[in-house]
């Protein structure tokens, strides 16, 4: 039987409240293999949008609160398992490996693609993955996570739920989140590569170079 490839990452939600008709202004995505908290905020006022006019935010924000959300994104299918947990240490890691394990057909392999991340290599992960074989860890490079196809499908959660919503605080945001994937999997969608592997060497081949000119300037 074919096995299932799946990507996992995390991202830390930043839930923040204002005072008077908030409106949430996204900062960033991105898998945990950097340091800094990375999320949502909530601005000080109301956005102004208005008909052949870009909608704006106000510069300041204040935060109200973290989540922290586990997803895995079957990439045969485009399924996503989730989880939320309020930190990632090989604790929560360790939650969310049952979690697919639990989910999971028992007879399928299951081939892991995340972050490289010391929290995903601990000493006590590397005992549960010994007493079940059929999960198989592959790790992104350092710096790469935007190669984890589940970057993506954050990227969407940020656009279509997260961006301009209003979290009160954290319960409000988690709701938000799994309201998203249980629609998500309604109907799920495979996500697919379009441009080619040797298309995005060279492309990074050229910008080195030219980044190498400048600095001999």
């Amino acid at each position: 039987m074919r096995g299932f490839e799946i990507t996992i990452a995390y991202s830390r939600y930043v839930c923040a409240a204002a005072p008077s008709l908030p409106q949430l202004g996204l900062i960033a995505f991105r898998s945990r293999d950097r340091q800094g908290e990375v999320g949502a905020a909530t601005r000080t006022g109301p956005s102004t949008l208005k008909k052949g006019r870009c909608g704006t935010m106000t510069h300041d924000d204040k935060r109200n609160g973290t989540a922290t959300l586990f997803a895995a994104l079957n990439t045969l299918d485009g399924t996503v398992i989730s989880m939320c947990d309020d930190r990632h240490r090989h604790q929560e890691w360790l939650k969310f490996l049952r979690v697919i394990d639990d989910v999971t057909p028992p007879r399928k392999q299951l081939h892991l693609i995340a972050d490289n991340y010391a929290t995903h290599k601990h000493p006590k992960v590397q005992r549960w993955l010994a007493r079940h074989p059929r999960f198989h860890l592959h790790f992104t490079p350092t710096s790469s996570s935007w190669l984890n196809m589940v970057e993506r499908f954050f990227r969407d959660l940020t656009d279509k739920r997260l961006r301009r919503g209003v979290f009160r605080d954290v319960e409000e945001l988690i709701m938000a989140i799994f309201d998203y994937i249980d629609h998500h999997n309604k109907a799920p969608k495979p996500f697919i590569w379009t441009a080619k592997a040797t298309d995005i060497l060279e492309k990074v081949k050229r910008a080195r170079k030219t980044l190498d000119n400048r600095h001999s300037a």
